[in-house]
């Protein structure tokens, strides 16, 4: 139940923002982060099978779209659970608010507390159990609330879009090498780029720079050895 104290508490809409802003910018660097490392891991993989140029275009661009695609489409589903059981939470709470039986008595206490006139904690404690001023506090709850709901459709276009970001790097460090050297290339590219994301995030997130990118490189590093190990024994049995 909502007591006198939320009404004195100053405003946290700003933080509210800003902690908003940096759930956005770490979800934008895991997207792009996923985006490297996948098809970072098949281009190698088809590229250590000893495949041209055609083929490793080919496997990379469908990495890249159906990638997208997932990250999107499992996005939007999370993002929908989560909006409806927020939204079912929310009109809770407004029914809270509406049918709260806090007196003016203790609302005036409160203010007293805080070292306000009485004759005026007692005025500004009536005003505040009015129904129709309890009914904006609940209408004004519930709007501030709906504003932190996550849009579905903007989480699965972030996603894809940051996915898709990120998996150009490594499409191009191939398409741009030349072919002896284009996994060494792209093996490079996609460590710095790693490293870079890792050490951001963990700047964002208040953890320890160091160990977040090395987690970050040497699990990206294994991925793409496993993918080459796993194309060059295809490329010598198979094909």
């Amino acid at each position: 139940m909502s007591t006198a104290a939320d009404l004195v508490l100053p405003s946290t809409d700003h933080d509210a923002t800003s902690a908003a802003r940096l759930n956005w910018l770490r979800a934008g660097l895991l997207g792009a982060n996923d985006g490297i490392v996948s098809v970072a891991a098949v281009l190698v993989g088809v590229a250590g099978a000893g495949a041209g140029t055609g083929p490793v275009i080919a496997a990379g661009t469908a990495a890249l779209v159906g990638g997208a695609v997932s990250m999107a489409l499992g996005e939007y589903v999370s993002v929908s659970g989560a909006r409806d059981a927020q939204r079912t939470g929310q009109a809770a709470h407004q029914a809270e608010l509406e049918a709260e039986s806090e007196d003016a008595g203790t609302i005036a206490a409160h203010y007293r507390s805080l070292g306000v006139d009485p004759a005026v904690a007692s005025a500004v404690a009536d005003e505040l159990v009015r129904p129709e001023v309890r009914r904006r506090r609940a209408a004004v709850a519930l709007r501030d609330a709906e504003d932190e709901v996550v849009s579905p459709w903007r989480a699965a276009w972030v996603s894809a879009a940051t996915f898709t970001t990120g998996a150009a790097l490594p499409f191009l460090a191939m398409l741009l090498s030349p072919e002896p050297a284009r996994v060494a290339v792209t093996v490079m590219a996609v460590l710095v780029a790693l490293a870079a994301t890792g050490t951001t995030g963990a700047t964002l997130g208040g953890a320890p720079r160091t160990r977040a990118t090395i987690r970050v490189v040497t699990g990206g590093a294994l991925a793409l050895a496993a993918t080459y190990a796993a194309g060059a024994v295809l490329g010598a049995h198979a094909l």
